[in-house]
């Protein structure tokens, strides 16, 4: 019997974008910002300097030194002994971000083949049996089980069921005995 899929998101899910926003802000402005200030605000906004944000997404660097999800390394490799997963990103929209997520895979994940990597434009193509994602656009047309794992970006979303933490998500797929995830 073949293994049942998970199609995994790499940006805010694997990797710490809102810390990363957080931490590169802070590092060419001086000005600290809390993680409270950005929920339920659109990704990359409610930072004082308008833009500057987004600026960091185009950025040569950026992706390739993104600070990795607490407990993501230990419950994906977790994962990987009963069900066949694939990382997922629409890396596409910033085409310097490529290799950059490519050599933050090998670094962080090296478990990961690359033949389990799927870089794309829209998630839609996407067929999995579960999709661990923060993004609404990505879920919203998937046909299997949605898992909206929790950003400052989508703290008002009601229609999914969410997961804090990758403590949450070893739980949902019952690897958490196995599994000492800290924050």
């Amino acid at each position: 019997m073949a293994k049942k899929r998970i199609a995994i998101d790499m940006d805010g899910v694997m990797a710490d974008l809102n810390q990363h926003y957080i931490d590169w802000y802070y590092e060419r402005t001086g000005e600290k910002v809390e993680k409270e200030r950005l929920m339920g605000l659109p990704e990359t906004t409610g930072f004082p300097q308008e833009g500057i944000v987004h600026h960091f997404l185009h950025t040569p660097g950026f992706f390739r030194t993104a600070p990795v999800m607490p407990g993501s390394q230990e419950v994906i490799r977790r994962l990987m002994e009963n069900y066949e997963v694939f990382i997922v990103s629409a890396a596409v929209e910033f085409p310097q971000s490529l290799s950059e997520k490519i050599e933050w895979l090998a670094e962080h994940f090296p478990f990961i083949s690359w033949k389990n990597i799927v870089f794309c434009g829209l998630k839609t193509i996407v067929r999995a049996d579960y999709m661990i994602d923060d993004y609404d656009k990505n879920l919203r047309y998937f046909d299997g089980e949605r898992l909206l794992f929790t950003a400052p970006h989508n703290i008002n979303y009601q229609d999914y069921n969410r997961y804090d933490t990758w403590d949450d998500v070893a739980k949902f797929f019952g690897v958490q005995e196995a599994v000492t995830v800290t924050g």
